[in-house]
C-alpha cells in the first residue's frame, strides 16, 4: 500500500521537509492562480527550483511551426506561453550568508496551501553555515478581489543571536522555460522573448515594461513594499531597475527575537496596443491600490470570495477523508484557474505551469465549462464570451479547409490553429460540439436569454453549418460524418463515429431550437427557415452505427471488426502505448487511450439504453488503457451508473490522485485541470446520478459501501439546488426561486425553495461481474490509492 507525502486535512493541503527532487512536481500543486495571474509554487528565494513559472493568460511567443513536409491547411506560425517578469523572487541574506535550503541547516519546513483562505505559506528554520539560526515565514496570494495583483508576506526573525539581515526583493525577466526545441529559431525566441521597453524607479516601486519580440504584446510588472522592522532595527531600502531586473534591498540589524517583515505588492498588466506609459501607469495604480488596502485587506477579500464560493460548489464526503480533502483540492484549482478570467479561456495546465505550451484544448469546453457553469456561471459565461469572440478566426480556418461555418482551433492561445498534427486535431471536429453543447448548457442553467441571443446563437449557427457541410447524404437518407478524429486518440479519421455525430445531432438541434427563438437575430445572421429545417433534417437522419452481431454499438463505423490489440503480449513498462509503438499500428487496432464510446455514453446518455450502457461499458473496458489523464473519469460515472459502484469508486480514486501523485509523470509541466474538472464529475454525476438535458435534472445517486454520505451544490436559475445523499435516501433543497422540476430515479419530484424534500433511494440492482480491463491496467483499488500516512 502506497502513502502520500501530503498530509490528510479537509481544508488544506501540505507538505513537511524540502526536497530538490520533489519541487518540480510540488511547485504544480502549489501554483496560485486568479485566471489572469499565475505563479507557480516555487520557494521564495528563486533557488534551488524546479521549473520558474509566472504567467499571464493571454500572453504568449509566436514562433515559426517547422514540418519535415509541408502541406495544405497546416499552420505556419504556433504559439507558445512564455514566462513574464517574475515578481515572486525574495532572496535574504543573513551575515552576507545566502539562505539557501541546499546550504547550512534545516531545523523544519513545512508549506501548506489554504483553500478557504486561497494563501500559500511556508515556515523554515535555517542555521546559516556560520552558526545563525533564523525563522522565517512567509505567505503568499494571487488576489481574486484585484486581478491584476499577487502578494507576498515574507517574515524573518533572528533566533538566539543577533543577526544582520538583507533581503533583495527583485523582477526578474527573461527566466528560461525548460524548452528543447529541434529548430533553433523556435529555441532562441522562446528562450529570450521579452524586449525591455522601459524600466522605472518612483520612490520604493519599480516598473518594468517588456514587449515580446514576435507576438506583438507588452506587459508591464510592478513592485513595490510596505516594510515593518523594531525600533532598533531601521530598515535601509535602496530601489533600483534595468532592463531585465529590478531589485529592493531591504537591510535591517535583529535583536533575538526581533522580526523584519516585508509584504510585497505586485501589479500585472499586459495589452497588445497600449503605450509603455500607460501600461506601466496601470500596473502602479494596480499596486498603489493593493497598497492601501494592505495585506490583510487582500486576505479578507481571498477569504470572503471563497467563503462566498464554497456556500454553492462545496462537495462533502464521509466516509473517506482523503477524497474529501481531494475533491475541495480539485475544486479550488478550477475556482482559480477561473475566477477572473475576462474573455479568456482556461489552458489545459491552467496557469500552473507550461505544459502544452500554454494552450486551450477541447477538455475546456468538454469537461471544465461544465463545471463551471454549475458551480461558478460567471467565469464559464466569460470563457464563452472568449470562445465568441475567436469565431472570425473560426470562419477563416473552416473557409481554409472548405468547409461553411466555423471551426474552432483545436489547440490555442488567441483562437488561431497552433497544432500541425492534422489527424489529431484539424480532423478532431467534435470540439465544435464541444463549444455549442457548453453555450447550451449554460443557457439551460442559467437562463440568461440575452447570452442566448447575442452570443450563444451565434455560436451555434456557424458550428451547424460546419456540420451540415461536413456531412454527406447516403442513397437511402442517411447522414453520414466521415474522416473524422473522436475524442480517441489511439484512433483516427474514421467514419461515423459515435460521440462525433451525437454531438453533431446535439449541436444541429440546438441550433435550430435556438434559432426559432430568436427569429430575429437569427434572420440578421442569414439564417432562414430553410436552413433551419436542413439542420433538423440532418440531426434527424444522423447515421448511428451499431454492432448487431455483438450487441453493441462500435467506436466508429467498423471498429468492431478491427483486430483487437495484442494485449497480452504488450508489458507494463510499454505504456503510454504512444512512447512505445506508432500511431499507424494504434489507428488499425481495437485498442482505446481514452473513453470515446463510453464518454459518448455520458454526454449523450439519452441515446442508449441501460442495456445498451451496461454491454458498452463491458466491452469497451477490456479495451482502453487510460494513457490520458480525461479517461478515468468518464469510466467512473458510466461504472457508477452501470451499477458497478467499487470500480467507479478505483476511478474517482485515480483521477483524484492523478496530479497529487503525479500518476502521468508529467505534473511538473503544471495541473492537468481537465481532470481535475472530471473528479467533480465523476462524483455528482457518478455517485449523484445527476445529468442535464432539455427536460431538466435528473438524479439516479447510488453511493459504495465506503462513503456514508454525499453532499453537493448545484447552482440553476440564480440559484442552488442542494443534494444530499446517504446509501438510503436523498433530499434535495433549493436555497431561493421559483420551484424546480426535477426528477428522482424517473419520478417527477418538485423543489419548493428553502424547504427539504426527501426522498428513498432504491436497492442497487446486481449488476453482475465486474468488466475486465487490460493486463496491468486495471485501475489501484480505492483503498491503496486513498490510503494515508496517517
Amino acid at each position: 500500500m502506497t502513502t502520500s507525502r501530503f498530509d490528510v486535512d479537509p481544508w488544506s493541503i501540505g507538505v513537511d521537509g524540502v526536497a530538490v527532487s520533489h519541487l518540480a512536481h510540488e511547485e504544480s500543486v502549489f501554483g496560485l492562480s486568479n485566471g489572469h495571474i499565475g505563479w507557480r509554487g516555487n520557494l521564495d528565494e528563486g533557488d534551488p527550483r524546479g521549473v520558474a513559472g509566472s504567467y499571464l493568460n493571454g500572453v504568449f511567443e509566436e514562433h515559426p511551426m517547422p514540418y519535415a513536409e509541408d502541406g495544405y491547411g497546416y499552420p505556419d506560425k504556433g504559439q507558445s506561453v512564455i514566462n513574464v517578469p517574475n515578481g515572486q523572487i525574495i532572496r535574504m541574506f543573513v551575515d552576507d550568508e545566502p539562505f539557501d535550503v541546499g546550504l547550512g541547516t534545516i531545523g523544519a519546513h513545512s508549506r501548506r496551501l489554504d483553500l478557504r483562505d486561497g494563501t500559500l505559506s511556508r515556515s523554515v528554520e535555517w542555521t546559516s553555515p556560520a552558526g545563525a539560526t533564523v525563522h522565517i515565514e512567509s505567505a503568499r496570494l494571487v488576489s481574486f478581489t484585484h486581478r491584476s495583483v499577487a502578494a507576498v508576506r515574507y517574515r524573518v526573525t533572528a533566533v538566539g543571536s543577533a543577526a544582520d539581515v538583507t533581503v533583495l526583493s527583485e523582477v526578474l525577466a527573461n527566466e528560461p522555460l525548460p524548452i528543447v526545441h529541434s529548430d533553433p529559431r523556435v529555441e532562441d525566441l522562446l528562450r529570450s522573448p521579452l524586449r525591455g521597453v522601459d524600466a522605472a524607479v518612483l520612490g520604493t516601486a519599480a516598473t518594468l515594461v517588456h514587449d515580446t519580440r514576435e507576438s506583438g504584446l507588452r506587459v508591464a510588472i510592478c513592485m513595490d513594499h510596505v516594510v515593518t522592522a523594531p525600533g532598533s532595527a531601521a530598515p535601509v531600502l535602496v530601489t533600483e531597475a534595468a532592463e531585465d531586473l529590478a531589485r529592493t534591498r531591504i537591510r535591517a540589524s535583529l535583536q533575538p527575537g526581533e522580526s523584519l517583515e516585508i509584504v510585497k505588492f505586485v501589479g500585472h498588466e499586459w495589452a497588445r496596443s497600449s503605450t509603455a506609459s500607460t501600461l506601466r501607469d496601470r500596473a502602479e495604480a494596480a499596486v498603489a491600490e493593493a497598497v492601501s488596502e494592505g495585506w490583510d485587506g487582500l486576505v479578507a477579500g481571498q477569504r470572503a470570495t471563497l467563503d462566498a464560493y464554497w456556500e454553492h460548489a462545496d462537495v462533502e464526503i464521509e466516509g473517506l477523508p482523503r477524497l474529501q480533502q481531494l475533491v475541495r483540492y480539485a475544486l479550488f484549482q478550477v475556482f482559480q484557474a477561473s475566477a477572473r478570467l475576462e474573455l479568456r479561456s482556461v489552458p489545459g495546465k491552467g496557469l500552473t505551469g507550461s505544459g502544452y505550451q500554454g494552450h486551450t484544448f477541447w477538455d475546456f469546453e468538454a469537461f471544465v465549462l461544465p463545471v463551471l457553469t454549475s458551480t461558478h456561471p460567471e467565469a464559464a459565461r466569460q470563457a464563452l464570451l472568449w470562445r465568441h469572440s475567436t469565431l472570425d478566426r473560426a470562419r477563416e480556418r473552416a473557409r481554409l479547409l472548405h468547409l461553411e461555418g466555423a471551426t474552432f482551433a483545436w489547440r490555442t492561445i488567441d483562437g488561431r490553429e497552433s497544432s500541425g498534427y492534422w489527424p489529431a486535431s484539424t480532423a478532431a471536429f467534435h470540439i465544435n460540439s464541444a463549444v455549442a453543447r457548453a453555450a447550451l448548457h449554460y443557457v439551460r442553467a442559467t437562463g440568461d436569454v440575452e447570452f442566448e441571443r447575442e452570443t450563444a446563437l451565434e455560436i451555434l449557427v456557424e458550428t451547424a453549418r460546419l456540420w451540415s457541410s461536413l456531412g454527406r447524404w447516403d442513397d437511402v437518407g442517411g447522414f453520414h460524418i466521415d474522416g473524422v478524429t473522436g475524442p480517441d486518440e489511439y484512433s483516427a479519421i474514421a467514419n461515423d463515429n459515435v460521440y462525433t455525430n451525437l454531438s453533431a445531432q446535439t449541436n444541429l438541434r440546438g441550433a435550430a431550437a435556438t434559432a426559432r427563438r430568436h427569429p430575429e437575430a437569427s434572420a440578421a445572421l442569414g439564417v432562414g427557415d430553410d436552413e433551419i429545417e436542413r439542420w433538423e433534417r440532418a440531426a434527424d437522419a444522423m447515421t448511428i452505427p451499431y454492432d448487431h452481431q455483438r450487441g453493441v454499438h462500435p467506436q466508429s463505423a467498423g471498429f468492431t471488426e478491427l483486430e483487437r490489440w495484442d494485449f497480452a503480449a504488450t508489458s507494463a513498462d510499454q505504456y503510454l502505448l504512444h512512447d512505445h509503438f506508432p500511431y499507424f499500428d494504434l489507428y488499425r487496432k481495437q485498442v482505446i487511450k481514452q473513453a470515446d464510446l463510453v464518454l459518448a455514453l455520458y454526454f449523450a446518455h439519452e441515446a442508449f439504453t441501460p442495456e445498451e450502457k451496461a454491454r458498452a461499458f463491458s466491452y469497451y473496458e477490456e479495451l482502453t488503457v487510460r494513457d490520458s489523464s480525461l479517461s478515468a473519469a468518464a469510466q467512473a460515472v458510466i461504472a457508477a451508473e452501470t451499477g458497478h459502484l467499487e470500480l467507479a469508486l478505483d476511478y474517482v480514486a485515480e483521477v483524484a490522485t492523478l496530479d497529487i501523485e503525479d500518476l502521468h509523470g508529467n505534473t511538473d509541466e503544471g495541473l492537468h485541470i481537465a481532470a481535475l474538472a472530471g473528479v467533480w464529475v465523476a462524483i455528482t454525476a457518478g455517485f449523484g446520478g445527476m445529468r442535464d438535458s432539455d427536460a431538466g435534472l435528473s438524479f439516479q445517486p447510488r453511493l459504495p459501501q465506503a462513503i456514508s454520505r454525499l453532499g453537493f451544490g448545484v447552482r440553476i436559475d440564480g440559484s442552488t439546488l442542494h443534494v444530499q445523499v446517504t446509501q438510503e435516501q436523498t433530499s434535495y433543497r433549493l436555497s431561493a426561486g421559483a420551484p424546480l422540476t426535477i426528477r428522482h430515479f424517473g419520478e417527477e419530484v418538485v423543489l419548493e425553495a428553502d424547504r427539504s424534500t426527501v426522498v428513498e433511494n432504491p436497492p442497487v440492482p446486481d449488476a453482475g461481474p465486474a468488466p475486465t480491463q487490460p493486463p496491468s491496467r486495471e485501475p489501484r483499488p480505492w483503498a491503496e490509492a486513498l490510503a494515508s500516512a496517517d
